[in-house]
């Protein structure tokens, strides 16, 4: 069963829409949430008695995965006593509450936190709407703001923005503020329709500001402690259910972050961090620790992301209460696995399946939007293995791009032909992987499911949302100058900076690209997040000397506030190759050199880290780099938005200053640059051709 969203149409006459709103019912028992169906009379004045009492309500209201005729509207509303209360929600075409079009009651528990979910239906497509909840006292929520989908057969363009990487603990949350600024004195067509969240909505890593007080140049604001929190390092995670449920509201009490979930429906898909930071599946492991199983930690932080993220997730406790119900697990050794690397242990097969979140939303005529989950199913990861430690570039700051392809596609490498060695510099070592199946990220099902998506798909743009990059992050360390880094270059080619996101499942990467080739599916697009960096390029199944053959477009946003490479590489020790990562000049901000060093090669980082010249550093471009690469910059930070109209796509990025403390201003506070890259659709077998229009400031390294 796939678990596409789609719920069906206004019905014409009452017949219709008595069997609709039947319908509508029972499709919300199944997500676990109550259903409320909008009055097809006329709107009246709100009777409710509300008066707003954001005390009761600490982190707000929000609202969630709109189709063409609902919304999921959540809050938290704890009380002192008791299981369960009741609240009133109600549904307004207007601000005032002047035009009520849903009241109704519904329960909130303790069992869930004290968070509510209510699905209302019956609302008119493509229009915003407003919502607050009101306890028996009269007390009552913030005013949150909410706007549905269009229909499927809408022409107008599909505006969204997207983000990722919300680092609360370690910054400010200023881009929200400029994103509501915006789109607050955007006219009507210009503004945002939702916004999309690529994952990391919270860091489970928390540091105390009592133990470490800056990283970087950064203040290590309090979130708190987590409760029965384990130290890993210079941080704290969490071990259970409560632990995950803090730091959720630790970040939702951030003002921007809650300020954006009133004015804006969200639709998120999770990524590493809403688990554990370097685990998958249901295992997770630290630095300098064995991997452990953590099958009862898999379905706590589900449930926790559930009960704080309104979405149409699928939950398997199914039909009935508004709670998540939990699966009953205990923490087992997970031993086995079938071929495609996916943990055969009961526990973690149920703690997996305690909530399934890849889902498909359709909006408008041009966008369905594909979100994915890359860390549930995915196998794990071969560079991580003992045999793997050979595979070490020495002093080099990039690993041989073709030894990460031999060991991620396994067998598959070179058409089923894969090498008995593996050669490094003067020395060799067994392949390792070449009896074993291509590393997988999507897992068998999931991929199945996303090859389904992408063929039947009637929008105009088919927008994949892969959480983590796959834009392959490279440079060619074959042409460092002799006597900068110690040894000869042991690879034949390019050296990538490793596998750490999408860009290193070569395999499975190069498998949906071909797929978008061979079916000749025009208006592909990738949107990610989670690299802490703005990148525009191309999706291509192979970069040189393979060749080069772009099947669609690939876009990865800036994070909203945690530090990314570009920055930390400014607090590195020196070193000869730092100058390949940032310039540094007295008196002057740094420059990250990382950039030139990706798009243009290592040359071209040298020579600007030296000089300061951008027009010579250009000229000794490596065009074989990264044809891929059309924008990069590794210290961005801000949002995308997307405008996906019938003949053309334009994502603009908008990168705000470091976001080390609170904007003191409304707009969220300067910004450094505004880029636009727009490409017209192109014809089923051709490739895109992006056009990039610098709007606002300078980036000069990036373009």
């Amino acid at each position: 069963m796939t678990n596409t969203v789609a719920f069906g149409t206004i019905a014409p006459n009452r017949l219709e829409d008595d069997m609709d709103r039947r319908q509508f019912i029972a499709s919300a028992a199944s997500l676990g949430i109550v259903g409320v169906w909008a009055t097809r009379s006329a709107a009246a004045p709100s009777r409710s008695g509300w008066r707003e009492d954001r005390a009761r309500y600490p982190q707000g209201v929000a609202s969630g995965d709109p189709d063409d005729h609902s919304v999921i509207l959540w809050t938290r509303r704890p009380f002192d006593e008791g299981d369960q209360h009741i609240l009133t929600v109600e549904v307004a075409r207007d601000a005032a509450f002047r035009r009520v079009v849903a009241s109704a009651q519904a329960p909130v528990l303790a069992a869930a936190d004290w968070t509510c979910r209510a699905l209302i239906g019956g609302l008119a497509p493509a229009t915003t709407y407003w919502y607050r909840f009101i306890d028996d006292t009269g007390a009552g929520s913030r005013i949150g703001r909410t706007i549905t989908a269009p229909r499927a057969t809408d022409q107008r363009p599909v505006r969204f923005a997207f983000v990722s990487c919300n680092s609360v603990n370690e910054g400010a949350q200023n881009a929200y503020a400029r994103m509501i600024w915006e789109d607050e004195r955007a006219p009507a067509d210009r503004k945002i329709g939702f916004v999309l969240h690529l994952g990391d909505f919270i860091y489970e890593v928390v540091e105390y500001p009592e133990e470490v007080s800056h990283r970087y140049a950064r203040t290590v604001y309090d979130l708190g402690h987590i409760p029965d929190g384990r130290k890993v390092g210079n941080f704290h995670v969490p071990t259970n259910l409560a632990g995950y449920r803090h730091v959720y509201r630790a970040h939702i009490n951030d003002p921007d972050i809650q300020d954006a979930r009133a004015h804006f429906p969200f639709i998120c898909i999770g990524d590493n961090h809403e688990f554990s930071w370097l685990g998958w599946q249901s295992q997770i492991v630290y630095p300098g620790s064995k991997v452990e199983p953590a099958q009862p930690l898999r379905v706590a932080a589900n449930q926790a992301w559930w009960e704080y993220i309104p979405s149409r997730v699928r939950k398997s406790s199914g039909d009935g209460l508004d709670a998540f119900g939990p699966p009953a697990v205990t923490k087992a050794p997970i031993e086995t696995f079938d071929d495609h690397g996916f943990a055969t242990e009961p526990n973690s097969i149920a703690a997996i399946g305690s909530m399934t979140a890849y889902r498909t939303l359709r909006y408008g005529k041009h966008v369905d939007l594909i979100l994915t989950d890359l860390h549930s199913y995915k196998a794990a990861d071969p560079t991580n293995r003992p045999e793997a430690a050979a595979l070490d570039s020495g002093d080099y700051p990039v690993i041989p791009q073709e030894w990460l392809e031999i060991v991620d596609c396994g067998r598959d490498y070179a058409g089923g032909n894969p090498p008995a060695t593996i050669t490094i510099g003067d020395k060799t070592i067994p392949n390792f992987r070449k009896d074993e199946p291509a590393h997988t990220v999507l897992g068998r099902e999931q991929k199945a499911w996303l090859k389904e998506q992408l063929t039947k798909s009637t929008a105009t743009w088919k927008i994949w949302g892969v959480t983590n990059g796959p834009l392959v992050m490279r440079t060619d360390p074959q042409n460092l100058p002799d006597g900068l880094v110690k040894g000869n270059w042991p690879g034949k080619d390019f050296g990538t900076f490793g596998n750490a996101d999408f860009s290193g499942a070569y395999a499975e990467r190069a498998e949906i690209y071909t797929l978008i080739r061979d079916q000749k599916i025009p208006g592909f697009v990738t949107v990610s997040g989670d690299r802490h960096s703005f990148w525009a390029g191309y999706a291509a199944p192979a970069l040189p000397p393979a060749g080069f053959n772009p099947v669609g477009l690939s876009f990865i946003t800036g994070s909203v506030s945690a530090p990314g490479t570009g920055e930390a590489m400014e607090f590195a020790k020196e070193s000869p190759t730092l100058p390949l990562f940032v310039r540094k000049t007295p008196g002057a901000a740094p420059e990250h050199t990382i950039n030139l060093m990706i798009k243009r090669g290592v040359r071209a980082a040298l020579d600007y880290a030296a000089n300061g010249n951008i027009a010579k550093a250009r000229a000794l471009t490596n065009p074989d780099v990264a044809p891929h690469v059309a924008f990069v910059d590794m210290a961005g930070h801000g949002y995308a938005v997307v405008t996906a109209g019938p003949d053309a796509i334009d994502t603009e990025f908008v990168c705000i200053v470091r976001p080390i403390t609170r904007a003191t201003t409304p707009d969220g506070g300067p910004l450094r640059y505004r880029v636009s890259h727009r490409a017209e659709l192109w014809q089923p077998g051709t490739s895109p051709k992006l056009e990039q229009r610098m709007l606002e400031g300078d980036a000069k390294l990036s373009v």
